[in-house]
């Protein structure tokens, strides 16, 4: 805010300075006049050349104010821009942290809760993983198993086969006629 002040303090401070200056002017050209009357010539060219000079000086003066005005108005923007980002951000860190499913479609909806990550995560149960025991496992089932046996069971193949005969209806004892 303090930016926004000074810029128009130093707009309003230029205004002031540049009617200070033509009220100067207006006083100098009038003496010019007069002594142009009385003959001086030659400074009558000197008071030319330094008014010019002068004019010249205000011109610089005016082109850096504008510069610096400009420069000032492209940092607000680049500011406001990167605190408007820096708010996204911190919105989509929250619904990560809530344990989102999708971000982009919560925050699609979060307007509608008044931007308010819990309210959201009540309403809306479904957009947002379970919590518990297999929160962070990273199986978006919810089961928590993947269908393989457990790395350290003991695994009994015999056992397994005689499972299946006995569902296909074959017997041990078959086995046992053909090989004797």
């Amino acid at each position: 805010m303090d930016g926004e002040t000074n810029g128009s303090q130093e707009a309003t401070q230029g205004a002031q300075d540049q009617a200070q200056q033509q009220g100067q002017e207006q006083q100098e050209t009038q003496q010019g006049q007069q002594e142009v009357t009385s003959g001086n010539a030659p400074d009558y060219e000197k008071q030319i050349a330094e008014r010019d000079e002068k004019i010249a000086s205000l011109e610089a003066q005016v082109a850096e104010a504008a510069k610096n005005a400009e420069t000032a108005e492209q940092l607000r923007a680049e500011i406001a821009e990167l605190k408007a980002q820096g708010e996204s951000d911190r919105i989509d860190f929250k619904l990560q942290l809530a344990g989102v499913r999708n971000v982009k479609a919560a925050r699609a909806l979060l307007s509608d809760h008044g931007n308010d990550v819990d309210k959201l995560k009540e309403a809306e149960p479904w957009l947002f993983e379970a919590t518990g025991k297999h929160a962070k496992g990273g199986n978006s089932g919810g089961t928590g198993t993947t269908g393989l046996p457990n790395a350290g069971a003991a695994s009994d193949e015999g056992k397994t086969l005689k499972h299946w005969r006995e569902i296909a209806g074959l017997t041990d004892d078959d086995d046992t006629k053909k090989e004797g």
